[in-house]
């Protein structure tokens, strides 16, 4: 059970893909209303490890816990709960940008209204077709889509990926608010590491 101090604490967490080993016995923490920054080279182990903290993606050894309110998580639990910005969160090219935000709020059981409020801050067209979208408005989609639910674990890879200036600063503003609103526990590798508001980092340089 984590201590009310501690949203997300990892120990010793260890992955193998065949013969080569990404991470080996990596451990850290992050609190409520905090953000650890997770730095390393290509190859390091950056998105493995944020793929094991989301539940997608099973260590080979060492824990993760996760608690909200006292009440510890397992796995599937974060997979519920965490919003994840990913490079390789895709979504259906033959719907709209409304109709794949209408399905995932279906998909977390949420009404698509604060979904609907994050997609007009990021300027997207709800009725154009996502296949049509831009690489910069795809980008935009996970920020909507990852925090559509109001996330108290945020888990970025990459998150300003084939972002233009004016979209940046929307997903910087976006992070900030979502810091500020407290009790958000935040893990990103970005790449840039211009982050005011960082309470750790943990480099994974090999």
């Amino acid at each position: 059970m984590l201590t009310t101090t501690t949203a997300l604490r990892f120990e010793n967490v260890r992955r193998r893909f065949g013969r080569l080993s990404v991470l080996q016995g990596v451990s850290g923490a992050v609190g409520p209303g905090e953000m650890l920054l997770v730095t390393g080279p290509n190859g390091s182990g950056k998105s493995t490890l944020l793929r094991c903290l989301a539940g997608l993606l099973a260590p080979d050894g060492g824990s993760i816990e996760y608690a909200e309110d006292g009440e510890s998580h397992d796995a599937a639990g974060r997979r519920r709960r965490a919003g994840v910005v990913s490079p390789d969160l895709a979504f259906y090219g033959e719907l709209t940008v409304g109709e794949n935000l209408e399905l995932f709020a279906r998909l977390r059981r949420t009404p698509p209204d604060r979904g609907l409020a994050v997609l007009d801050r990021l300027g997207l067209p709800l009725d154009r077709m996502a296949s049509a979208l831009s690489s910069g408005m795809r980008q935009r989609l996970r920020w909507g889509w990852a925090l559509l639910h109001q996330p108290r674990l945020l888990l970025l890879d990459e998150p300003f990926q084939n972002f233009d200036a004016p979209g940046e600063r929307i997903a910087r503003e976006l992070l900030a608010e979502h810091l500020a609103a407290g009790g958000s526990a935040v893990v990103a590798n970005p790449s840039t590491l211009e982050f005011g508001d960082v309470a750790g980092r943990l480099d994974l340089g090999r």
